[in-house]
């Protein structure tokens, strides 16, 4: 049973992410979000190594903000190269999509 605070949307979107990775290194790459809610999102295609607790940038678009590592996909699984994220408090919601009419909109298809 999906034990997620909030409701999560399916998207494709293409993001720019960049932080620290695991050994300390700064990183920047293109990676793309798997699905969103207006906590967070599952980013896939991430090629460095990330520990939970990290905190990155993510910006679509034009617009940014920065979200708390929560999770990593485990090396060698199907996993890998996720990453779960969440949204630090004082950031804005970068999506642009109105998320509580998305899930209406699901929910009732």
């Amino acid at each position: 049973m999906d034990q997620r605070r909030k409701p999560r949307v399916d998207a494709m979107l293409p993001v720019r992410i960049w932080g620290v990775d695991s050994y300390s290194r700064p990183f920047m790459q293109l990676a793309r979000v798997k699905n969103v809610s207006s906590a967070g999102a599952v980013v896939q295609g991430v090629g460095p190594r990330i520990k939970p607790g990290e905190i990155v940038d993510v910006q679509y678009e034009g617009n940014k903000a920065q979200f708390r590592v929560v999770w990593t996909g485990n090396m060698g699984t199907q996993l890998q190269g996720e990453i779960g994220i969440e949204k630090l408090p004082t950031e804005p919601c970068i999506w642009g999509v109105n998320l509580h009419r998305c899930t209406q909109f699901v929910g009732n298809g």
